[in-house]
């Protein structure tokens, strides 16, 4: 285990160095590594890693999440309004729809084995975006505009949407009677999440206010609250339900409104743990990464998974009718939206677990999506920025 550890901290981060001297976005080199020493190719990733893998992923989300709290301008997502809400659901839908129509006719696929596979895809990467986005904002790049807070905040809520849906399609797969209490809890859950968070952030920001401890402490103290509100959201199996990945973005909202200062000191403490966090995220993302199936897919999946990404432009570009933002700021946007990587590893294998007939054409192009948008949406973003967005 500890070996394993070694190679992907030292691999990950060699490769992300020399991807970063070629202009190219370090995450790819990450992939790479976790592709390479992972089950797939070397196997040079021990077992015990792998079997928690899941976990140490969403640790790192929960990390880089947490920072995204401590920068993101609520001000900021009031101005822009009625396009925040809708990037959080009508991009995936779009994508989702595109895969209704382009999965029967290019896959075989039935209808319901199509919105399977689209609901797998539909969702962005957190893991790829939000990384992105705290970078714009630090750097103060779109930040008048709202443009990286509406992407960052459009993400967390999109995965949460196309979960529920992925789980309601999977249980009609099963037999299972449409349960109209899934579709209530996605607005309930997001609602929920942004109150606990909010509630959370609060308190923890009272408690520092009396206690004086070291920022290290607090640290320690935020990320226990955040893996605890992810434990709870796990264990529940109520038809109501809360977002905890929201609910810790809020606490860094909350704490960044009520103690400042703190808050400011926390976010770069944040950032020396995403340093360690990041490489162990996208090794373990590329790890999932099984490259055989690749051969076995046909350039009619390629061409389904583009057409549908299409879509989710065009879903995007809805969103964005009627506000200020300006032609490349728009263009921008919409290629920020496509990525890729942790929820496609996440569930992109659970119908082949469950021997549903459209498992094996479902991991297949979850992979092939990921490898596909999660280096090209990196690189469009690093690319980019500087030339369509505005510096504050």
């Amino acid at each position: 285990m500890l070996l394993s550890i070694a190679l992907i901290l030292i691999v990950g981060m060699a490769l992300g160095w020399i991807c970063k001297k070629c202009k190219l976005p370090s995450l790819i080199g990450m992939l790479l590594t976790g592709i390479i020493l992972g089950p797939y190719v070397l196997g040079l990733i021990d077992d015990s890693i792998l079997n928690i893998s899941a976990e140490i992923r969403k640790i790192a989300l929960i990390i880089i999440l947490t920072r995204a709290g401590f920068g993101l301008d609520i001000g900021g997502l009031k101005k822009i309004g009625r396009p925040a809400v809708m990037m959080c659901f009508v991009p995936a839908t779009c994508e989702l729809l595109g895969m209704l129509l382009l999965g029967p006719r290019f896959l075989g696929l039935t209808l319901l084995e199509a919105a399977i596979l689209g609901a797998v895809l539909a969702a962005v990467s957190p893991a790829v975006v939000v990384p992105r986005m705290v970078k714009l904002m630090d750097e103060k790049y779109g930040t008048s505009q709202g443009i990286p807070q509406l992407i960052l905040a459009g993400a967390s809520v999109d995965d949460v949407y196309v979960i529920v849906l992925f789980t309601t399609f999977i249980g009609m797969a099963q037999g299972d009677s449409v349960s109209v209490m899934s579709f209530i809890n996605i607005p309930v859950s997001i609602v929920l999440g942004v109150l606990i968070g909010l509630g959370c952030g609060l308190a923890l920001a009272k408690f520092f206010e009396k206690v004086h401890i070291r920022d290290t402490v607090k640290i320690l103290i935020v990320l226990s609250f955040s893996f605890i509100l992810v434990a709870v959201e796990d264990m529940l199996s109520t038809p109501i339900t809360f977002s905890a990945l929201i609910a810790v973005m809020f606490i860094g909202v909350s704490l960044q409104k009520n103690r400042h200062e703190v808050a400011k000191r926390l976010s770069v403490k944040y950032n020396k743990l995403w340093v360690g966090a990041e490489v162990f995220l996208f090794v373990l993302v590329g790890a999932t990464v099984n490259i055989g199936y690749l051969g076995h897919v046909g350039i009619k999946a390629l061409v389904v998974i583009i057409g549908a990404l299409i879509l989710r432009m065009l879903g995007v570009w809805l969103c964005l009718i009627g506000t200020k933002f300006n032609s490349k700021e728009r263009i921008f946007t919409m290629m920020a939206y496509t990525p890729k990587a942790t929820v496609q590893a996440a569930i992109g294998g659970i119908p082949l677990s469950l021997g549903l007939a459209c498992g094996d054409i479902t991991l297949t192009i979850a992979v092939l999506a990921i490898v596909l948008t999660a280096p090209l949406g990196a690189f469009a973003i690093d690319m980019t920025y500087k030339k369509f967005l505005k510096k504050d």
